[in-house]
């Protein structure tokens, strides 16, 4: 299994890597739109859709991400869409980890639908917009949920329930713990800290988020890179409710050893507009 994770990542990186760097958006771009279509067949699957159903929601996101290119969006500032998408995030996500398991499979097919679709499409805006930032921009969003991921797991790992009588979420991922939550959140600062030092002193052409915030307040940054480190534990913890209420493990099989698209990005998917969000209220 980590020989298979391991080839899977290798590959994975080999492909992202060039596009990401390439001079151009665009190569990320269509990039990002092979995996967010493969994503929306994963969450069509997940939610009950049959099979050709399911590749159809996956075409209908394609058409959807092609028109928004043609419609140039990729390229225009949009902070009204990002401040709902951001806000619905929030109140939403809260919701739903409030409602937990049953609560999911108690909302209908259509909306469940309508959810994921409108979440995968953002999520795929938002990483072209800030691409066509720069790649200092978007890495400072990618790296954010990475971090948070492995600080997470190495203090879950190390405190795991000493400081915390309860679980995080027992009923959705019983693995969680607070002082999960806790070490993510401290990588993430520490990763904030560390990257508006860098920009500063490399003279960085276009600044990173933490940056972008920094400027306008040192209190901004620390708020706002807690903030998002929660965000990309409810990314997580949502996922994890919908496989739960679906009965499935991974959200598939498409990349071996690491499960499916979504399993990949289910953490990206509220950071993403997020960071979208906080970048056009700091100008």
């Amino acid at each position: 299994m980590l020989k298979q994770r391991v080839i899977t990542a290798i590959i994975l990186l080999a492909i992202l890597l060039p596009a990401l760097f390439y001079p151009a958006p665009e190569p990320l771009c269509l990039l990002a739109v092979v995996a967010i279509a493969a994503a929306t067949w994963e969450w069509g699957k997940m939610n009950g859709l049959a099979q050709p159903k399911a590749l159809g929601l996956s075409i209908l996101m394609v058409l959807a991400c092609a028109l928004s290119w043609i419609m140039g969006l990729l390229t225009s500032h949009t902070p009204t869409l990002w401040t709902v998408v951001g806000g619905a995030w929030v109140l939403g996500g809260a919701w739903l980890l409030r409602r937990g398991v049953d609560g999911w499979g108690r909302i209908s097919g259509a909306v469940r639908g309508f959810f994921g679709f409108v979440a995968l499409w953002a999520a795929w805006l938002a990483i072209c917009q800030a691409r066509v930032i720069g790649v200092n921009f978007l890495l400072s969003v990618l790296l954010l949920v990475w971090v948070a991921d492995i600080g997470a797991y190495f203090a879950g790992r190390a405190f795991g329930t000493k400081f915390f009588k309860n679980k995080l979420a027992p009923a959705i991922s019983p693995g969680k713990s607070w002082e999960g939550v806790c070490g993510g959140m401290l990588g993430v600062l520490l990763l904030a800290l560390g990257w508006v030092w860098a920009d500063h002193a490399n003279q960085a052409v276009v600044a990173s988020l933490y940056t972008r915030l920094a400027q306008q307040s040192g209190v901004l940054l620390v708020l706002a890179a807690l903030f998002m480190a929660a965000m990309s534990v409810a990314g997580d913890l949502i996922e994890s409710l919908v496989k739960r209420s679906a009965g499935v493990k991974d959200s598939s099989g498409l990349l071996p050893g690491h499960g499916g698209v979504l399993d990949r990005v289910d953490a990206l998917l509220p950071t993403l507009p997020l960071a979208m969000m906080l970048a056009s209220i700091v100008g």
